[in-house]
């Protein structure tokens, strides 16, 4: 095995890109050089590492073989590297010691609270709780799933259900009920939940007398229909029988104070229904204290509590958008204060709001811990800001420059509108349509719809990014082009795409709209989208997969078809795969002449770089190996009509000749 102990690049670099391409664990581009990112390092800076600090633990050892790729790729030769010594056990004799957090574990003797008597009987047989959820956003969602997690301190087994493909029929099996639902437009059940609904509508002969249920409803009191689709489910489970273990709470825009109120008591009571399906009252009391004493022992014993890592003070000057949208104006507001570097960019705008300026706007996290809408930008980068922490954003300086997302119109300060997103979102409709099937369960007794574990795990890797709001707000086209869907949307789509239990209808039309302007061929570079983390660099891998399948299916049609057609023939006989045989693929003579007097074909010529380096450097970075397996810099300008796709198929496909 290859390990590195330190990496370190030495002056002249040409920011070039290709370490960064190859090894974005270790490098991060610049206007000014190549830098080793801080958390990789023992001595958490963030420069070129010309004190040579070692990499910290494992990682020389994970990522050795890519660090030397990158250097060898180097076109210029600044990156040097010097391997641990393999004949001793430690690998770096001058490795500073890292920190250790001790995690207590928990005694083997440990156990739950003492469950006995008539609680006892309650708890022993079935005890599944089924938490159903209509989502129009992901606010019901992300309720639903942190009460399925709640669910486990009231010793039930929770199961999560979408309310989208669910057949109405198989409720009548249910003994435990909590449905989550928000209300769309003017009292409108959400997309995923319309379905079931009318399902329920027709419905007749109905028996859910064996059903014991709670309905929490998500709404708005600005609109008159207020929490209209919780009512409306509450009324019709009740219609068909079904026994209400708990009154409907209803929840406005700030709905984490009332959730938290119904999902105590809804759990107490729905958790003491035995296994015949009877609601034992008077043991409430007893459960809500088995419950609270199963979360202190947890707590007190250690187990599964994970270290508090503190980090010491920092002196932070924030520098902070404001738009006031009742007399149009912008400006910046400066603030500096000290922080601890483990708090989150929310607690630093939580503490300016609450201690300094009172009418600051943002968007806050909820009862969930992550709310997908509190995107922000913050240096340059794509984050989310009830999850990200300011020592991780201050990595070589004491400044945060915080911006509103960017692509969606600003509301006030840094909170920004996502209708133009759901609007998008609602014309792709990118929720489950499946074909018609008989039956609810397979020949050999499986449950229809169901997918072998590996194959469900490929499939959540596709799409496993913390916010697709977030993805969105990277796209450096998004919001120059009005007809683009946008990153996160096509992302969306593409994940909903290779789901096998998706109709062949919707697939099709799903490709289809991948393929046509507004798809995933509209984003000029989607390596933009991996600078902002590793959310950003899952949606990019993911798209370039999409739009290799594209060429595939299209038999390379189109303007993308013939690009990545004429691309394939030039490196094949030039035997290069460099910016030369791209940049002259894609234009050809006339384009190269059109381009003469704005520069860009005597910047190509001459090796001028973007960062404005010497003409000799620059020149010698093209011609000197191994120049032919270096990656495009950023050199193309407006003059040149969709050069997008160009960088976009030379990213797909560099790698396959």
């Amino acid at each position: 095995m290859t390990i590195v102990a330190k990496v370190w690049i030495e002056e002249d670099c040409i920011t070039c890109d290709a370490c960064a391409d190859i090894c974005p664990e270790v490098f991060d581009i610049t206007d000014e050089s190549s830098f080793i990112i801080a958390d990789v390092r023992e001595d958490g800076a963030f420069n070129r590492n010309e004190t040579k600090s070692p990499l910290k633990g494992d990682i020389g050892a994970q990522l050795g073989e890519i660090i030397i790729e990158a250097a060898e790729a180097c076109p210029v030769e600044v990156i040097q590297y010097e391997l641990a010594d393999s004949g001793q056990s430690e690998a770096i004799e001058e490795e500073a010691p890292v920190a250790e957090v001790e995690v207590a574990a928990a005694p083997v003797s440990a156990s739950a609270p003492v469950v006995d008597g008539a609680l006892a009987s309650v708890m022993e047989g079935e005890r599944e709780l089924v938490v159903m959820f209509g989502s129009q956003t992901g606010n019901a969602e992300g309720l639903a799933a942190a009460t399925a997690k709640k669910a486990s301190d009231y010793g039930l087994q929770a199961k999560v259900v979408d309310m989208d493909g669910y057949d109405l029929k198989n409720l009548a099996q249910v003994k435990r009920l909590l449905l989550i639902t928000s209300t769309w437009g003017e009292g409108e059940m959400p997309d995923n939940a319309e379905a079931l609904w009318q399902s329920a509508l027709s419905a007749s002969g109905m028996n859910l007398a064996n059903t014991h249920f709670s309905v929490c409803a998500i709404g708005d009191s600005s609109y008159d229909e207020f929490c209209k689709a919780g009512t409306d489910w509450d009324e019709k489970l009740s219609a068909f029988g079904g026994q209400r273990i708990h009154d409907i709470q209803l929840c406005d825009v700030d709905y984490e104070p009332p959730y938290l109120l119904w999902v105590n008591e809804a759990l107490s009571r729905i958790a003491c229904v035995d296994e015949s399906g009877t609601f034992q009252v008077e043991l409430v009391d007893s459960m809500k204290e088995y419950a609270s004493g199963s979360a202190d022992d947890v707590a007190d014993d250690g187990d599964f509590a994970p270290g508090q890592v503190q980090q010491s003070d920092m002196d932070i000057s924030f520098k902070i958008f404001r738009y006031d949208p009742a007399t149009a104006s912008t400006g910046w507001d400066e603030f500096a204060f000290s922080i601890p570097g483990h708090a989150t960019l929310q607690d630093a705008l939580l503490a300016i709001k609450g201690q300094i300026d009172g009418s600051l706007t943002f968007r806050t996290s909820h009862v969930t811990g992550t709310n997908p809408l509190t995107g922000i930008k913050a240096n340059g980068r794509i984050v989310m800001a009830d999850t990200v922490r300011v020592v991780d954003l201050c990595t070589h300086a004491m400044e945060l420059k915080l911006e509103p997302m960017p692509g969606h119109e600003v509301i006030k300060d840094l909170m920004v509108s996502y209708d133009e997103w759901q609007q998008h979102r609602l014309k792709s409709k990118p929720w489950m349509q499946s074909d018609p099937r008989i039956g609810d369960r397979l020949p050999n007794g499986m449950p229809m719809g169901a997918i072998p574990a590996a194959e469900a795990t490929a499939l959540h890797a596709i799409n496993a990014v913390m916010s697709h709001q977030l993805i969105q707000g990277m796209s450096d086209c998004y919001d120059s082009d009005s007809k683009y869907r946008g990153p996160g949307l096509n992302l969306l789509e593409w994940a909903r795409s290779q789901d096998p239990r998706v109709g062949s209808k919707q697939r099709k039309a799903i490709m289809e709209s991948l393929q046509t302007h507004g798809g995933v061929w509209d984003e000029a570079d989607l390596s933009s989208l991996s600078r902002h983390g590793k959310s950003g660099q899952i949606a990019a891998d993911s798209l370039y997969d999409a739009r290799s399948r594209l060429l595939a299916e299209f038999n390379f049609i189109g303007r993308p078809g013939r690009l990545a057609k004429n691309y394939a023939r030039s490196v094949k006989s030039s035997g290069n795969v460099n910016e030369t045989t791209l940049y002259r693929t894609v234009l050809g003579p006339f384009g190269l002449a059109s381009n003469i007097m704005n520069g860009v074909s005597l910047r190509m010529l001459l090796g001028f770089t973007r960062n404005g380096g010497p003409i000799m450097r620059g020149f010698q970075g093209m011609l000197v190996p191994p120049a032919g397996i270096g990656k495009i810099p950023n050199m193309f300008n407006a003059r040149i009509q969709n050069h997008h796709e160009v960088v976009a198929i030379f990213n797909e496909v560099d790698t396959r000749f």
